[in-house]
């Protein structure tokens, strides 16, 4: 079984760190604790308050977020707090007991329309994983049952799973206003049991790890870099609204062609060749001038 490792993730307020674990710790729950008394029911939560500088601690899905008192800065403690955390995980020890994890969650999911006709999204309200994973077959979805079961389904062609939604693509046997409320029902119920989305154990998950994908990200050259941050910050936020991804593929300091794997809704959608031509490629151009010649779609 592979041990946790913690990230430490730096937030929009300077007094709250995150420390990210590489699995889940909660089941699609978060908890919130303002002093040791309300602990109770985290044994991991009543050890952080025991440092002095904890004022606040705050457990989800896949992080413990500490808020701290001013009287020491996070660049002084984080790496020790993060060492104190993975160890207690790696002990074998909960985040918050049996009998809070066992509390009924209320799990909302909608059926939101993309921009290709061939797929829906269903957003929940529950963080579902830690990172993006597709699922074209029944054959490629054995990492996750939820994934598995939806392919029983036989109007079901492919599956992408995003961080707080999933994309179904259907085959044209069926029509969306016949199916939606079946398959929306069929995901808040799994999500409901607790249960996980994606093994944490698979070998794709491993591969999505922050450890493993930060060492991807440092090996890339500058410049491949530099796009693949491009993307991060302007693209993704707008294609996963759309109920898709793009994922950085390669990119050929002699072509200047940049390559890309389209997911989700954005893979054959109709109107993905415009949005990779007229959007991602023009603004690649205007902001990386003169590194860039076109970027190409490897699929959809």
């Amino acid at each position: 079984m592979s041990a946790f490792t913690i990230s430490i993730i730096p937030t929009s307020n300077d007094s709250i760190l995150k420390f990210e674990t590489n699995k889940f710790i909660t089941k699609h729950q978060s908890f919130e604790y303002n002093n040791i008394d309300e602990a109770k029911e985290s044994p991991l939560a009543q050890q952080l308050f025991y440092l002095p500088f904890v004022k606040k601690v705050y457990i989800s899905s896949n992080f413990v977020a500490i808020e701290r008192y001013n009287i020491i800065g996070w660049n002084q403690v984080q790496d020790e707090v993060a060492e104190q955390i993975a160890t207690y995980l790696n002990e074998g020890k909960p985040a918050v007991t049996v009998e809070a994890q066992a509390k009924k969650v209320a799990v909302t999911v909608y059926a939101e329309s993309t921009p290709n006709p061939s797929v829906l999204k269903f957003v929940a309200n529950k963080k579902l994983v830690t990172s993006t994973f597709e699922f074209t077959s029944i054959d490629t979805a054995k990492s996750s049952e939820l994934a598995t079961q939806l392919f029983n389904f036989p109007f079901v062609k492919s599956i992408f799973i995003d961080e707080n939604f999933i994309s179904i693509t259907k085959f044209d046997v069926a029509e969306w206003e016949d199916i939606t409320f079946e398959l929306r029902e069929f995901i808040r119920s799994y999500i409901e049991t607790g249960k996980e989305i994606v093994n944490p154990e698979a070998k794709i998950a491993k591969e999505k790890t922050a450890e493993v994908l930060d060492t991807k990200y440092e090996s890339y050259d500058d410049t491949s870099k530099e796009i693949i941050n491009i993307l991060e910050e302007y693209v993704k936020p707008a294609v996963a609204s759309d109920g898709g991804n793009i994922q950085f593929e390669s990119y050929d300091p002699e072509t200047k062609i940049v390559k890309v794997i389209l997911q989700g809704a954005c893979s054959g959608c109709p109107s993905s060749t415009y949005t990779l031509k007229s959007g991602i490629e023009n603004m690649l151009k205007e902001m990386m001038k003169g590194r860039i010649n076109s970027v190409e779609a490897i699929n959809g």
